[in-house]
């Protein structure tokens, strides 16, 4: 398809709708493989020397996967947020399933509606950033992040790493879900954002999703000075905690197969 059609078939709001149980089956190779996210919680521990009662907020957490496994590890003030009711509440069963605390809100990660400087940390991981399609609202969520996050606070942002999406553009790929479903990708690169048209086919059912969403990507310099904007400080970057790419290393990943982790700090 050329690129000005999956451009032109773009919905601003496409992160409304696409995150549902369907999402759950296309990327369970990501988002409910138990080993990864053991990995992803590892290194979030050891970067941010989480203590066991410190309030955390798992920004953009879909179904609480980190934020589950954290209740597991012992952590006892969890909260996961995130615009997606059908993601939300199949976390709230899994940690009802296994007697776990956390809690679980539906809002816009712009405006919360959460009292001020009431988390000690804050993290958004798997590529959530970069989804608002204008720069100013991905800005407002930084300030919005700032805004929630106490004095000595700590955010820890997870976004696709550009330099390698750029390198190692895929237009196109596939894989098959399970034995019923294949997901076909098509990809084109546009100021900055990556579109994707997504479609995802039942052998028994037929197309059961048709749909393109765009995320933002930036540059550790683009991504440091928007942070610094919003009032942060002491920003670190590591650009190879996370290596996305599974067992198959000739599988595409697309936007999560290599990552970029910053870090940075709300000074008093």
């Amino acid at each position: 398809m050329p690129e000005e059609n999956i451009t032109e078939k773009a919905d601003s709001e496409w992160w409304k709708t696409i995150f549902d149980e369907v999402y759950l089956t296309t990327d369970a190779r990501s988002v409910l493989d138990e080993v990864i996210t053991g990995q992803e919680v590892d290194f979030i521990e050891k970067a941010l020397g989480l203590h066991k009662d410190w309030p955390i907020l798992d920004l953009c957490g879909g179904q609480g996967r980190h934020s589950l496994e954290l209740a597991r590890r012992g952590f006892r003030d969890l909260t996961v947020l995130d615009y997606s009711r059908p993601l939300l509440l199949h976390g709230k069963k899994q940690a009802k399933r296994e007697g776990l605390d956390v809690m679980f809100m539906q809002n816009d990660a712009r405006n919360m509606c959460l009292t001020g400087q009431c988390f000690k940390i804050i993290i958004m991981i798997a590529g959530s950033f970069g989804y608002f399609s204008e720069d100013s609202e991905n800005e407002e969520l930084l300030h919005e992040v700032f805004r929630l996050l106490i004095p000595n606070g700590s955010f820890l942002l997870d976004l696709p790493d550009k330099k390698h999406v750029l390198n190692n553009f895929v237009p196109r790929s596939s894989h098959k879900a399970n034995a019923d479903i294949v997901v076909y990708r098509e990809r084109s690169l546009r100021k900055n954002r990556v579109y994707t048209l997504e479609k995802v086919q039942s052998v028994s059912k037929g197309v059961i999703r048709e749909a393109v969403y765009s995320i933002r990507l930036y540059s550790p310099e683009e991504i440091m000075a928007m942070l610094k904007s919003a009032g942060f400080g002491s920003i670190e970057i590591n650009r190879t905690p996370f290596l996305h790419n599974g067992n198959n290393k000739e599988e595409d990943r697309g936007l999560m197969e290599k990552r970029m982790v910053v870090i940075a700090h709300k000074h008093p």
